[in-house]
């Protein structure tokens, strides 16, 4: 599987590169090169070791400005399978560590957290891994439980004996 790190760079790299290539045409040194990126750029010019990097690369005949593709590992870990199983551990049993819910899925816990985190936009609570926010049936059962309370208002207050140690 490749992966192309061109889709990853941003306009400003591809443009600063461009700039290398032209000035080591003009057989610019690589530090004239940095100096004149830094009177352009500032802050966001490019590092002066990857300006010498990419100037040795254009002096040796390269004409690309973007990275080569390269092999690396894909991401695999957070499919949307992983992220459903994840999403079951936790509705079972909300109590369950971050490591102990990566084990299950045989995933990394740094996945596992992000899965928890940003898949399930969850948040942990008291060792307890509860939505950000509450769905219909959790709203409708708060108001549920409110409404009881207020209508027991009454008889609750008649059982409540109130005073201070003057009547003792």
């Amino acid at each position: 599987m490749f992966r192309f790190a061109a889709a990853r760079m941003s306009e400003l790299e591809l443009e600063q590169r461009t700039k290398i290539k032209f000035l080591v045409k003009l057989e610019k040194s690589g530090n004239e090169i940095s100096e004149m990126l830094v009177q352009v750029y500032g802050d966001s010019a490019t590092k002066k070791s990857a300006v010498y990097k990419w100037g040795k690369r254009f002096s040796e005949g390269r004409e690309i400005v973007t990275e080569e593709e390269r092999s690396g590992r894909p991401a695999t870990s957070r499919t949307e399978e992983n992220i459903a199983n994840v999403r079951q551990i936790v509705c079972e049993n909300r109590r369950l560590t971050v490591r102990s819910i990566a084990v299950q899925v045989n995933i990394d816990r740094e996945t596992g957290k992000k899965i928890l985190t940003e898949d399930l936009d969850m948040r942990k609570v008291c060792a307890k891994m509860v939505p950000n926010e509450l769905n219909e049936e959790q709203k409708q059962r708060r108001v549920t439980v409110f409404q009881d309370l207020l209508e027991r208002q009454d008889d609750i207050q008649a059982h409540v004996i109130t005073g201070d140690e003057t009547w003792i």
